[in-house]
């Protein structure tokens, strides 16, 4: 009896002080990217009362777990540093992090597009073979993973990676092009952070608080708020994702977010719209970060040319609701209707994930770390004016200036000298959409047909595969869909 009396106390204390210990949620550990230049929360879970000690960089800072056991520190600003640094975690216990660097971190979120690894990617082989990147740190969520109520810990446990050819193959491709031009442009450390899911729809990875914000979801945040802790949701729930494989990062310090998603809202058009607003939103909530930069990949040409001029067909309209998205502050949108294998166009999976990241980074790079001698994106339908015959077209970000491009694979786009601008269509009052001759003038395009005498409207790459579309800047980026009209 004395034994077995001993035995349980035994068991008692152990079990009280497992209890006891200082626990970190999984997002933070050995091998991580702090993000530099604002307060960096710390954050975990300890005995209620318990007092917790974070000590990095020379800063010390003390909280007291509250009447849940939660606690949470914020480390000041921090400076950019490519030295490995030590960070100890003290309660009941001692949690000890090694190999920590400071510099920007973005999280790399949507579905199969932005999930599509390096290995399955253009040159893979290559590729892999020069990701040897120490600065460049992979936190790669596993799983695909829902939940009815936001959860404070990922469904399977991870670790930051040191970005190498051992570990980043199965990593997304558009996220590490975009983080390795980052490094590249700013030689600070990068950590990214990849939270995805293939054929899922933006609503999923929306929080409640984004569909409050946007008074045309509000059928969707009753939904949400519906859902207890024994609600049965799946990986097309509305939240269910974000509650699983994003509310467990937050309050995680970031500079911003990338994201490729749309294919699953294809069909929607003004929908979509609304939607992004909620994403953006409720992202800049959880994470505690009002200026979190935001962006995302325009969906690439996909399918059969269309033939016909007044387009319409297939992604036209969510391509441009996700350009009316635009009006959100600190955001962008990289196009991708010239990346798509033109052999193969049935293929909702382009390959070269080299221009996509390069062309996320050239946004962040302009607006979000200010390299204001980078033009962000292609030429962006700013406004017409109707002279006689013609339809004249203006336009943001024309950069060096207006040309007629060739994109071939991942070389650089060429401009083709004497070259024809191609599917441009031109409409007059009786909405007859005819193919138009176009021409550049300066950084104006000059549109009519001798089938129009009084033009309305004006169309450029409104088709769900513009194979044609052809007008750039001499950045070599292509200039996005567009139509001046609203029928």
């Amino acid at each position: 009896m004395k034994k077995i009396t001993l035995l349980s106390l035994a068991l008692f204390w152990a079990c009280l002080s497992s209890h006891a210990d200082v626990k970190l949620p999984n997002v933070i550990g050995s091998n991580m990217v702090l993000q530099r230049d604002m307060p960096v929360p710390i954050w975990g879970w300890a005995d209620k009362g318990e007092k917790v000690t974070v000590s990095f960089g020379g800063e010390t800072k003390s909280v007291v777990a509250d009447g849940k056991g939660k606690w949470m520190v914020k480390l000041s600003a921090l400076k950019a540093k490519e030295a490995p640094s030590k960070m100890t975690i003290e309660g009941n216990n001692k949690i000890t992090l090694d190999n920590i660097l400071v510099g920007e971190v973005w999280i790399c979120s949507g579905q199969s597009n932005m999930e599509w690894s390096i290995r399955s990617s253009m040159n893979a082989k290559e590729e892999i073979a020069a990701s040897n990147h120490p600065v460049i740190r992979l936190f790669n969520v596993p799983g695909h993973k829902v939940h009815p109520k936001p959860q404070e810990r990922l469904a399977i446990p991870t670790e930051w990676k040191v970005c190498s050819p051992e570990t980043s193959s199965n990593f997304s491709a558009v996220g590490y092009y975009f983080g390795r031009r980052l490094l590249k442009e700013l030689d600070v450390p990068v950590g990214l952070i990849g939270s995805n899911w293939g054929g899922t729809r933006i609503e999923p990875w929306t929080t409640l608080a984004g569909f409050e914000s946007v008074p045309e979801l509000s059928k969707e945040a009753e939904k949400v708020k519906s859902y207890n802790a024994d609600s049965k949701v799946g990986g097309g729930s509305p939240s269910a994702i974000y509650n699983q494989m994003v509310h467990p990062l937050a309050p995680f310090a970031m500079r911003g977010g990338i994201w490729y998603q749309g294919e699953s809202n294809g069909g929607e058009h003004m929908s979509y719209y609304h939607k992004k607003h909620a994403l953006v939103n409720g992202w800049r909530k959880v994470f505690q970060n009002d200026e979190l930069g935001f962006y995302w990949v325009q969906l690439a040409n996909f399918r059969q040319p269309n033939t016909k001029p007044e387009g319409g067909d297939g992604w036209a309209k969510i391509r441009e609701a996700q350009t009316k998205a635009l009006d959100i502050r600190h955001t962008g949108m990289a196009v991708a209707i010239d990346l798509a294998d033109a052999h193969n166009p049935n293929d909702i999976h382009p390959r070269n994930k080299q221009d996509v990241g390069g062309r996320l980074a050239q946004w962040a790079l302009h607006q979000t770390y200010g390299k204001k001698d980078l033009v962000p994106t292609g030429p962006l339908y700013k406004a017409h004016k109707i002279k006689g015959n013609e339809v004249h077209l203006s336009f943001d970000h024309v950069g060096k200036g207006l040309m007629v491009g060739k994109k071939t694979k991942l070389e650089p786009t060429a401009e083709v000298k004497g070259g024809k601008l191609e599917h441009f269509s031109i409409a007059g009052e009786d909405k007859k959409w005819v193919w138009a001759d176009a021409t550049i003038k300066g950084d104006t395009v000059i549109v009519s047909s001798k089938e129009v005498k009084k033009p309305v409207a004006v169309r450029y790459g409104f088709t769900m595969n513009p194979a044609n579309a052809n007008l750039y800047n001499k950045d070599g980026i292509p200039a996005l869909p567009f139509r001046t009209d609203d029928w």
